[in-house]
């Protein structure tokens, strides 16, 4: 597959160098995924299926590894993504785990992860076996999605739905491993809302994207958002772009989209069971695709996308790109000051642009200087808490 090189900031026109975010920092939110979360979601997999011994030891060297500073090493070049990993690594194989970026080291987690599960291995009983698959059947048939489904009875207007898509990005299960159990959420911390809706209305009746991010409860709503673009003429046609893979703990795959078209058609409410009636029939007469690219699950910002999924992506209306790890990858992970010009950093993106994301990690872009003296006033982790979102936009 054609690979392009992460870029470096200098790369970026207009905007201040900025430093990559790294793991290595003491008492960081990066330190602490791999420091606290990640214990707690691999004692998490070993109580939601029976895995053995080999699989065991794997995860505890894993983590091991990945924690106490261990070095990283290529991929054996036989495994299915070896040669794209072999790529996506150049400079980062032989050194050690906390000299990584956070973008590129925790996605390499996630891969180690599958490997040590077996994943990759067509010898393997385990192989192709989802490991989250628990964590995401479990939370699509909860009562909470029964409530969710049962709104639509009730409220099905276009801003409602689109808060519902954006809201809907708290429900990562990652980011619930270790996050404070608040319902109150403070709000939208940039909203261009106005300008999603207008560069629709202008695109009238072309191709939406949307890039998806979480199974389950946050899958639902922007396949409901997706039912309405089309409905109403907004969209032609509409593409769900999922992981070819698990990857991180609740990303989307194509058998949890299946699975949640199904969850909608068999809705005891009238309104959800249309939705996934019309998501059904669109699917099978090609309004609505659902496509895929091993890019999704690369390390790399989107700056560094290949060539044959540019062309891919290239003609849409809109692209919406749902949750953190899009927006890491779409404006690069690292620390820009958070007034950095949104549509400076996205200009590489071969459409028009959405982001829809709640704040679950460090970096941020596209905020106004009032804004951002706000939240840093408040003296709380504004940035990594999940209590905030955005709607940004590059028409």
């Amino acid at each position: 597959m054609p690979h392009a090189p992460a870029p470096d900031a200098s790369d970026v026109p207009d905007v201040p160098d900025a430093p990559e975010i790294r793991i290595d920092v003491p008492g960081s939110f990066p330190r602490a995924v791999f420091r606290e979360r990640h214990p707690v979601l691999i004692g998490q997999l070993l109580d939601a299926l029976p895995y053995g011994p080999r699989q065991r030891a794997a995860l505890a060297e894993l983590l091991d590894r990945s924690t106490g500073g261990g070095v990283l090493e290529p991929p054996d070049a036989d495994t299915p993504d070896g040669a794209r990993w072999r790529a996506w690594g150049e400079g980062h194989w032989g050194r050690r785990w906390d000299e990584a970026p956070f973008l590129w080291a925790e996605s390499w987690f996630y891969r180690q992860l599958l490997e040590a599960t077996g994943w990759f291995r067509p010898d393997d009983a385990w192989h192709g076996v989802d490991p989250f698959a628990p964590f995401k059947t479990a939370e699509l048939a909860g009562e909470a999605v029964d409530g969710e489904l049962a709104a639509l009875d009730a409220e099905s207007g276009r801003d409602a739905l689109l808060a519902a898509a954006l809201w809907g990005n708290r429900a990562d299960l990652s980011f619930r491993l270790t996050a404070r159990d608040d319902s109150a959420a403070s709000g939208l911390v940039a909203d261009d809302s106005a300008r999603l809706w207008a560069a629709l209305e202008r695109g009238r009746g072309g191709r939406v994207g949307l890039i998806a991010d979480n199974a389950g409860r946050e899958l639902l709503p922007d396949l409901v958002l997706l039912d309405h673009l089309l409905t109403t003429g907004l969209a032609g046609r509409a593409v769900l772009y999922v992981k070819p893979h698990p990857y991180f703990v609740s990303d989307a795959t194509t058998a949890d989209a299946l699975a949640c078209v199904e969850r909608l058609r068999t809705a005891p409410g009238a309104a959800a069971a249309a939705v996934g009636g019309r998501l059904w029939r669109a699917m099978a007469d090609g309004t609505l695709a659902v496509r895929t690219h091993p890019f999704f699950c690369a390390p790399l910002p989107y700056r560094a996308m290949p060539a044959d999924l540019r062309a891919e992506l290239a003609g849409a209306t809109l692209t919406v790109l749902k949750g953190d790890l899009n927006y890491r990858r779409l404006v690069d992970d690292r620390h820009w000051p958070p007034t950095t010009p949104f549509d400076a950093l996205t200009g590489h993106f071969p459409t028009p642009v959405a982001a829809l994301r709640t704040l679950k990690s460090d970096v941020a872009a596209g905020l106004a200087p009032d804004t951002v003296a706000r939240l840093d006033a408040t003296g709380t982790p504004w940035r990594t808490s999940g209590q905030h979102a955005l709607i940004q936009v590059r028409g």
